[in-house]
């Protein structure tokens, strides 16, 4: 399906037009010469092509229009070389096997695509798509994954707006593979839903960490090897009292750092471990407050950016590549460009490879007096 949609002129498929004009060549070649040509070594080619790019019963037309052609060249000249019984045996047996082989290939098609629409499935499910302004926030995203043919991975991100304010999750689930997508959904549905009912950050931390531990739990019970599994993580919070303030709270991730004109700075929190590990170090987890600016946008990664390694070894810098980036253009910080940017900006570090997901997240509240589009949500 997808061949057929490259040949298209006009919106029409024109997939028939290479075996037909080949068949053509090869009927009019053969009128030209005598003997010397060998019509059966190119004619097997015919049916061969279109099902490669026709439908089956495109190519199905094309076997029948490559016997047909065979016997009406080979007939025309009597006096002429003509072909045995085994000649013609060979362009209907090819023409056979043909028919065949598309199908098997429109079969493999189609099931390609139900699989990368279960994947998209997949995807949006885990990774919503966020409406412009949700929250109150404008946002931009990018999501990479290390594996070229994969869609969705162990990264995650949402803005979950509610009756306490805005909240942000930002994270990485260790290991690949679906068991990290599993995770990483589980962890995504607790914060959908405690980030709108918990008016505290720190137990909305709580019902994170236990949601980590029962689905960890619950693939051990199955016979599954993901004992150890754990995820960094990083959680703000906006709240709607205080348009300057914003929370932080870590588990082991890399801090968001706040970049405006002016600069860029790390906004950290206190050392909390990663989702899943808080047995090694019991206590609640410490949340960090900072000021902002209007003009500040938030960035939040994964290790997929700051652990992306040029030829020499080295780690991407990606503190002071966004500072001289600002320094240069103040405009870089707008969420949009600031993503963008740094997407760019991980991909020719590593060369064009990437070793693991890569999530870059920018956010940063609406102006003043500019009312969110989807609204914030209320009980």
């Amino acid at each position: 399906m997808r061949r057929q949609e490259l040949l298209r002129v006009r919106g029409r498929s024109v997939a028939w037009a290479p075996p037909l004009l080949l068949l053509v060549a090869i009927a009019v070649a053969d009128y030209h010469t005598i003997g010397e040509f060998r019509m059966i070594s190119w004619i097997v080619l015919v049916p061969a092509i279109a099902a490669s790019i026709c439908g089956v019963w495109g190519t199905a037309l094309f076997a029948v229009l490559s016997l047909v052609t065979y016997v009406v060249a080979d007939s025309a000249w009597p006096h002429e070389y003509r072909a045995g019984r085994a000649d013609f045996v060979l362009v209907a047996l090819g023409g056979i096997l043909a028919t065949l082989a598309c199908a098997i290939r429109v079969r493999d098609e189609h099931r390609a695509l139900h699989m990368g629409d279960v994947t998209e499935t997949v995807r949006r499910t885990v990774l919503r798509p966020l409406p412009s302004g949700w929250g109150g926030l404008d946002h931009a995203g990018v999501y990479l994954t290390a594996d070229a043919h994969a869609r969705v991975g162990g990264d995650f991100y949402d803005i979950q707006p509610g009756p306490h304010g805005t909240r942000v999750l930002v994270g990485d689930v260790q290991g690949k593979g679906l068991g990290a997508v599993e995770a990483a959904a589980a962890l995504l549905g607790t914060f959908r839903e405690a980030a709108y009912h918990e008016a505290d950050l720190a137990t909305v931390a709580e019902r994170l960490e236990t949601r980590m531990i029962r689905h960890r739990g619950h693939t051990v019970a199955l016979g599954r090897a993901d004992g150890d599994r754990f995820a960094t993580a990083v959680l703000l919070a906006f709240p709607d009292d205080d348009r300057e303030a914003v929370d932080v709270l870590l588990f082991g991730h890399e801090p968001p750092l706040a970049v405006g004109p002016h600069g860029v700075r790390a906004l950290t929190a206190g050392a909390g471990l990663p989702l899943g590990l808080r047995g090694l170090a019991p206590g609640p987890p410490q949340v960090g407050r900072w000021r902002t600016a209007d003009d500040e946008t938030l960035l939040l990664v994964t290790d997929g950016v700051t652990e992306t390694r040029d030829a020499a070894g080295a780690f991407y810098p990606l503190a002071d590549e966004v500072a001289r980036a600002v320094a240069e253009d103040p405009g870089i910080a707008e969420p949009g460009r600031l993503a963008a940017f740094v997407r760019d900006g991980t991909l020719r570090h590593g060369g064009g490879r990437l070793a693991d997901d890569t999530t870059v997240f920018a956010v940063r509240r609406r102006p003043r007096g500019e009312a969110p589009e989807g609204g914030r949500l209320r009980p």
